[in-house]
């Protein structure tokens, strides 16, 4: 072989190398990005530790603390309540009678429907409960709700199922007039439509997109916690029990793939149900920090839902006018996040 055919070999080999080296990192490149391993339990837990629910509980019974008397769910804000009197000054009801006469569904239409009863006990007013007595009932149905306001059809498919209730435990129901609530309930419902924000940012991939694994591990370092949705994961509120402070979703299908790792996704969405947080959650602010934090960490950028990048000052704009929000909330003792609220906006 001669010195220009080995030479020409050798070329040949270079070049085949490369081909296959460059093949090797544009596949790299355009794969999904995958988790990384994380440092384990053991040393995170010997630098320091957060509270945990298990906690919470813990030092709400070594204080001691006694129970208070509750006071009703209803409110005559967003409710219409219908008062339900024994027959007799001096009769009683048991918690197993009054669960016994309750309609087979707590809804009228669309809308909320519940009865609490008197606890001759506690003096408080609470759903019906086995072993206890009651003096006395009250029924009531929600005014409004995303669903719309409350119709005369839903306000009558009340009434039957309150009157029903009624007649099984010797007593008498005593309604409000059907059009004054009717009315009310279109007047709270063009409020609350007027004042329903939702808000939305999605973080879209700059280059190569990303797996399951990877948005779960850089949501999880900024506190979010797996839904029970696939794809979506929640950063939980400071205390239990109250509605997330955001969701963060991506899409299901990648979520419950065979093999998720291949899954690639080029965006994920951010949101915030304004009504359902309490405004001293700073929910916005958050939302801001973590839509920039993840846009940094996972290589992406912060836009609206149309694609449209969300520059600083649109940013600014947006929190200007919440703010002017949850004064109107508040205004209205609708604040935001507060349990009148969470059940309006839902």
């Amino acid at each position: 072989m001669s010195n220009l055919q080995i030479g020409l070999a050798i070329a040949g080999g270079v070049i085949l190398a490369g081909v296959v080296a460059h093949g090797a990192w544009s596949a790299r490149r355009n794969a999904p990005r995958q988790a990384q391993p994380e440092p384990s339990r053991d040393s995170v837990d010997a630098l320091a530790r957060d509270p945990v629910f298990g906690d919470f509980e813990h030092d709400s019974q070594s204080m001691n603390l006694p129970p208070t008397a509750r006071r009703s769910a209803m409110d005559s804000l967003i409710d219409v309540i219908a008062t339900v009197a024994l027959d007799s000054a001096h009769a009683q009801v048991s918690g197993e009678a009054a669960i016994a006469a309750m309609p087979a569904t707590r809804r009228a239409g669309t809308k909320p429907f519940s009865i609490e009863g008197y606890n001759l006990a506690t003096l408080s007013w609470e759903l019906p409960v086995p072993g206890h007595r009651y003096g006395g009932f009250q029924a009531g149905v929600q005014l409004a709700n995303r669903s719309g306001a409350l119709n005369e059809i839903e306000y009558s498919e009340f009434v039957v199922k309150t009157q029903a209730f009624a007649d099984a435990i010797n007593a008498t129901p005593e309604f409000p007039e059907m059009l004054e609530e009717v009315a009310r309930a279109r007047e709270l419902d063009q409020f609350a439509s007027a004042h329903d924000a939702q808000l939305g940012f999605t973080i879209r991939a700059r280059n190569a997109s990303w797996s399951p694994g990877y948005i779960q591990q850089n949501s999880a370092r900024l506190g979010f916690v797996a839904g029970v949705i696939p794809g979506r994961m929640v950063l939980p509120a400071s205390a239990p029990g109250l509605a997330p402070v955001l969701v963060l979703s991506f899409d299901s299908q990648a979520a419950l793939a065979e093999d998720p790792a291949q899954s690639a996704i080029r965006e994920v969405t951010l949101h915030l149900d304004v009504a359902q947080v309490n405004r001293s959650e700073n929910p916005f602010e958050r939302m801001r920090e973590v839509a920039a934090s993840l846009a940094q960490s996972m290589d992406g950028v912060v836009t609206d839902d149309n694609g449209q990048l969300l520059s600083a000052p649109t940013m600014d704009g947006i929190g200007v006018e919440l703010r002017t929000l949850y004064d109107t909330l508040e205004h209205r003792e609708l604040a935001a996040g507060s349990p009148l609220a969470r059940r309006l906006f839902s």
